[in-house]
């Protein structure tokens, strides 16, 4: 029987059908798999699928054994790339850009070669992400991108490593007669001359104002914080083109911090003790709101660098050894996070910065500085102004610094991450 004019037989109509169907199947899938997940502090979406190509700059011409694997990931783009998911990777062919003898910038609470430390592998560790290649400091780009600019970190003395690491990976670059530093108690200036830039850091350890920003309080129990108030701090901050925050280590010298509000006039009576995370939150909330209410984000950008682990406890990655005294290789074990890192806090910064209307770039280093366990001060450092003596380096159980960072070190990767965002 023929069919009748102008229809098609069944088995076709069948199979039309079906392939329609396979299609707006693929379709759907391929729309799941590209939707953008919730982004947080601690998730970040992967990375924009642009294949990296090595180039001279990468590697500054050198053969690099880690150049196949990355052929293989994307170039790093900052909307889409997480800088918490990687590893830590040895590559000795790469030479830090300088030493804690070639910039005379440093501190020597962070000199730590210079200050005795015997071995230099900490220095050659690269922070690889799984999925994009995370380019490596260029100081022409950083200072190109710089010109005309004053960049500025606020914080503590974990923000002030992160400064004059930032500063010496430029300097060096730069001909004698074209910089010039001015240090002070609060405020220090680098200037690079030919690029009318400056690099600067300004002291405030709490963000907000307390009795121990100017003559530090030893005693964490006799610190008072204002925990409303930036008033004192900000107004430094005003005029500033590019500005990175920090405050952590500080708020966490007690279980309890004490708080106030309004004016230290009256004896500083009238505190309350509040629990860290809290008065962290409110602390946080004061800035976040001057931020929205001061700050024209066509004028400023601002970053915040998450909090800088502590490596006190060595039974968090070891049932051996005093604090971090004597290691010398990263925790290798993928996610590691010891009791140096509060995730109350991250969850705090996370909870803020989003809720704020003045877009702010979240530079989370927490995780990837958790592995390094080897690059701290230790017993290589100062105390009170004086090299640690060979009495006090034999015990390491008082005297290590397992707070601060060996520079060159991973202040470093810090910076590189912070430029390839900016």
């Amino acid at each position: 029987m023929k069919p009748s004019r102008g229809k098609l037989p069944l088995p076709i109509i069948t199979v039309v059908i079906f392939a329609f169907a396979i299609i707006a199947l693929l379709l759907y899938t391929e729309r799941i798999t590209t939707s953008p997940s919730p982004n947080s502090i601690l998730r970040f979406k992967s990375c924009s699928r642009k294949k990296h190509t090595p180039n001279s700059s990468d590697n500054d011409g050198k053969d690099d054994p880690d150049d196949s694997e990355a052929e293989d990931k994307f170039d790093f783009d900052p909307e889409e790339c997480s800088i918490v998911n990687g590893k830590w990777v040895f590559n000795n062919s790469v030479k830090p850009l300088y030493t804690d003898r070639s910039c005379p910038y440093l501190d020597r609470q962070v000199s730590c070669a210079k200050n005795g430390r015997p071995d230099s592998a900490y220095r050659h560790w690269e922070w690889q992400l799984d999925d994009c290649v995370l380019p490596r400091f260029n100081p022409v780009t950083a200072l190109k991108k710089l010109r005309g600019k004053r960049l500025m970190f606020v914080g503590d003395s974990l923000q002030r490593g992160q400064w004059q690491s930032f500063v010496c990976l430029v300097e060096h670059i730069i001909p004698e007669d074209k910089k010039s530093m001015r240090r002070g108690h609060a405020h220090s200036v680098f200037k690079a001359k030919e690029y009318n830039a400056t690099i600067e850091f300004y002291w405030a350890p709490f963000i907000v104002e307390s009795n121990s920003d100017v003559d530090i309080i030893g005693d964490p129990k006799k610190r008072i914080l204002r925990v409303d108030s930036v008033a004192k701090h900000a107004k430094h901050w005003l005029g500033v083109d590019i500005l990175v925050f920090n405050t952590y280590v500080w708020w966490m010298s007690g279980l309890r911090i004490k708080s106030i509000w309004g004016s230290f006039a009256n004896g500083e009576e009238g505190y309350e003790e509040l629990d860290a995370p809290m008065a962290y939150r409110i602390g946080l909330k004061t800035w976040a709101n001057w931020v929205d209410s001061n700050l024209n984000p066509n004028n400023t950008r601002v970053f915040f660098t998450t909090m800088s682990p502590t490596h006190m406890r060595s039974g968090d990655w070891s049932s051996k050894g005093i604090k971090c005294y004597n290691e010398t290789k990263p925790v290798m074990k993928r996610g590691h996070w010891g009791t140096g890192s509060d995730k109350r806090i991250m969850d705090v910064v996370g909870n803020i910065m989003g809720k704020m209307k003045v877009p702010v770039t979240v530079i989370n280093i927490t995780q990837m500085s958790e592995h390094r366990v080897d690059a701290h001060a230790s017993v290589y450092t100062e105390t009170l102004g004086k090299l640690l003596t060979e009495e006090q380096k034999a015990d390491p159980l008082r005297y290590a610094d397992c707070i601060h960072w060996c520079l060159p070190g991973v202040p470093d990767t810090w910076n590189q991450a912070f430029l390839a965002y900016l």
